[in-house]
């Protein structure tokens, strides 16, 4: 069983940037691919980024390319998304995600464990 806890969330000026972080429990956590998901208010989750158990593959949604990084580190169980030139339109409930026996997560039905979200609030 794996438990995850977010942090980082909080209100931004558009073109501002936060780290999110996930702490994860368990001593297999380098075992599980990890994700962001996040959900705005009257919409479905969506996918933001992924990042494989050893790192080496990483996913990002078209919408967060070149502006969001997605990385973990396995020593402190922890994977980060780095959000840069945050826009009004990033404004959602950042949640992280576990997935044993797959490389990347890309869909949030195939989710092991989610995180309890992280409010991002991105004003104009």
């Amino acid at each position: 069983h794996v438990q995850l806890v977010e942090s980082g969330g909080g209100l931004v000026q558009a073109v501002g940037s936060l780290r999110l972080s996930c702490a994860a429990s368990g001593r297999t956590f380098s075992s599980y691919a990890m994700a962001w998901f996040r959900q705005a208010p009257g919409k479905e989750r969506e996918f933001v980024a992924a990042v494989s158990w050893s790192g080496s593959r990483i996913s990002y949604a078209d919408s967060v390319k070149g502006r969001f990084t997605i990385s973990r580190d396995n020593e402190k169980n922890t994977v980060y998304l780095q959000m840069n030139s945050l826009k009004p339109e990033d404004t959602a409930i950042y949640y992280c995600a576990a997935t044993i026996g797959v490389v990347v997560i890309t869909n949030a039905n195939r989710i092991d464990y989610w995180g309890q979200g992280t409010q991002v609030t991105v004003s104009s």
